[in-house]
């Protein structure tokens, strides 16, 4: 199913997003630099300007029902998914959250799926770029989320947002850890993709969501590599994250490659029609 984007929104509009998603990088770069109460504030804020910059850009290129249906199923899903693990152990392993992150539901704070929707749509969006069919998109949408808790839950856990009860199976190099939370999290988020895959495909410009998932992946190696002392998730995430993202890079110097913008077209999406709607809006 194909969609035209919504009418291209205004200069002051189109500014709100890029704002949000430089605040958060931003926010990233000060996190090192910080301790404490600080540090823990800066987590909160970051994925909340991550995740607003998100649902701002999908509001204004793919419009507020598009929007809707992205945030009930990430959101949804993503509570969900963390709440029946909380309580059952199953599908990532034994886990509970500490206190830190805040108001909590089932033993899940509320910062938790506002961060897997942050993450969902510029993988999502990544993963539409290469691949043409719905399925292609929920496996390698589902792969890119997953490879994202590759630097995720290493960090998370050290801050002690929350704590593992057992790890005995782990990937080399990164502790602590159990690999079954990392094939709960492919089961989890290929679900997530393939329902998110069932939108409307629509030919609208992807800046922000560009920049949040480059961001994301440069300065997670860089950061594991430099600052927080764990190489070994700098090599796990930046390969396996890397098998995606640098094709990804790739096809966003060629601007033909964007596939079909029917889940299940072979046709190509035509690179103009971003072109022009980002151009309409230039013109307001």
């Amino acid at each position: 199913m194909s969609a035209a984007p919504p009418r291209a929104p205004g200069r002051v509009a189109r500014a709100v997003p890029w704002a949000l998603a430089v605040a958060t990088v931003a926010g990233h770069i000060a996190w090192p630099l910080t301790a404490g109460e600080t540090r823990l504030t800066l987590t909160i804020a970051t994925v909340l300007t991550s995740v607003a910059a998100s649902v701002g850009h999908a509001w204004l290129w793919r419009g507020p029902r598009w929007t809707a249906s992205y945030l009930a199923v990430t959101v949804g899903i993503g509570w969900l998914a963390e709440a029946i693990g909380v309580a059952t152990g199953w599908p990532f392993g034994p886990y509970h959250y500490t206190e830190a992150l805040g108001v909590a539901v089932a033993g899940v704070p509320l910062l938790i799926p506002l961060a897997w929707s942050m993450m969902a749509y510029p993988c999502l969006l990544a993963a539409q770029r290469l691949v043409r069919t719905r399925w292609a998109t929920a496996l390698l949408g589902g792969f890119l989320f997953t490879t994202w808790d590759l630097f995720l839950d290493p960090q998370m856990v050290g801050e002690g947002y929350w704590v593992w009860h057992e790890a005995e199976h782990t990937l080399p190099g990164i502790p602590g850890i159990p690999v079954g939370n990392f094939l709960g999290w492919l089961l989890v988020s290929t679900a997530f993709m393939a329902l998110l895959s069932r939108l409307p495909r629509v030919a609208a410009p992807t800046g922000v969501p560009t920049f949040l998932l480059s961001w994301v992946y440069f300065s997670n190696v860089f950061g594991n590599a430099v600052y927080f002392g764990r190489p070994a998730v700098a090599v796990w995430g930046g390969v396996l994250m890397g098998l995606v993202v640098v094709p990804w890079w790739v096809s966003l110097r060629r601007p033909g490659w964007a596939r079909g913008a029917a889940a299940d077209a072979d046709a190509p999406v035509p690179a103009t029609a971003a072109a022009a709607a980002e151009s309409a809006g230039r013109a307001r």
